[in-house]
């Protein structure tokens, strides 16, 4: 996610990694600020998407593929999995 740790209010957790709310805060933040008076019309569309994909990738790797854990992990249907995955063109 994050190539470098993110500041934040300390707080308990199990894993050392940086919260994904402050590595999505940190990328937001660069592409406005990269961006300028350019920025996107549709931001909203545009982060979903590019944190949809991967999270849905990664999600099926860890499951090595099995729908009914991925599903079951991202708290949503078979069906809506088979949908977004279309949607991304994810196998």
């Amino acid at each position: 996610m994050c190539s470098s740790p993110c500041v934040s209010t300390p707080r308990p957790r199990p894993n050392p990694a940086p919260a994904l709310s402050e590595c999505v805060a940190r990328a937001v933040r660069r592409y406005l600020t990269h961006s300028g008076k350019d920025c996107a019309h549709d931001l909203y569309r545009l982060v979903l998407a590019d944190v949809e994909a991967p999270m849905l990738r990664e999600t099926l790797r860890h499951t090595e593929g099995n729908l009914t854990r991925a599903a079951e992990m991202l708290g949503i249907t078979r069906a809506t999995l088979r949908k977004k995955m279309a949607e991304h063109r994810l196998g």
